[in-house]
């Protein structure tokens, strides 16, 4: 992403750089991909985010590269079942009666809105992770923590949609709980240009790094062969 002058010159002057990380190990990073779910890519269900389904192809790249290179791949799924319960304000205040109803149905865990298009290559190593609410990292809405943390993740890299809801709440969460947190801007999408450009004019400016796809390939420090063998085992057990 091209940001403005200004948005560099400030950048600049509070870090001393434009890009803090000259390079990730991938043993430690962590690629989240945030509710690419047919609810939220695919045409007909509510909650559509059409320019989604064009992040695609730099989506899956960008997870193949990062398993070569021996790191992670988490797959995030929002499942609306009981959020009319643990999430009442949302549902009662900011949704019509009749969006609230839809988003419980097509959200659920048995509704094929739920699951993820097969154009998504999601392979078996990868891990999946349920949460409740905007953020994965916010109290009670998912085990992600848990996850990064048994695999000893301390980066992450933020794709997915919509870029400014779920996945700038669950960076904000993940820069404030002191991972360093990427928001990819070619693996994210939102309803409009202006929306997804404004959070990560916003990110860039408060929060954390921007980077494309192949930035952040080129910066990937793969595992050594031994490694990379070791964990294969283990995941095959």
């Amino acid at each position: 992403m091209d940001f403005p002058q200004w948005v560099v010159d400030r950048v600049v002057a509070r870090q001393g750089c434009l890009h803090p990380y000259p390079e990730f190990d991938a043993s430690k990073t962590a690629f989240v991909v945030i509710d690419l779910q047919n609810y939220y890519t695919q045409p007909g269900f509510q909650g559509e985010c059409a320019p989604s389904r064009a992040t695609f192809p730099a989506v899956n790249k960008l997870a193949s590269a990062l398993r070569r290179a021996g790191g992670h791949v988490v797959w995030v799924q929002t499942c609306s079942d009981g959020a009319d319960t643990f999430w009442s304000h949302h549902h009662r205040y900011m949704l019509t009666p009749e969006r609230s109803a839809r988003r419980l149905l097509e959200l659920s865990a048995g509704h094929q809105g739920y699951a993820f298009p097969p154009q998504l290559d999601i392979q078996p190593m990868d891990q999946r992770v349920v949460k409740r609410c905007y953020s994965a990292l916010a109290p009670g809405s998912s085990s992600l923590h848990d996850v990064l943390q048994a695999k000893g993740v301390t980066t992450v890299l933020i794709g997915g949609t919509v870029t400014n809801v779920c996945c700038e709440s669950t960076a904000r969460d993940a820069m404030m709980m002191d991972y360093a947190t990427v928001m990819v801007d070619d693996a994210l999408s939102a309803v409009t240009p202006d929306e997804h450009n404004h959070s990560l004019i916003n990110w860039m400016l408060f929060f954390g790094d921007v980077l494309g796809t192949d930035q952040v390939t080129a910066r990937l420090n793969p595992v050594s062969a031994d490694a990379a063998a070791s964990r294969t085992a283990v995941v095959a057990e």
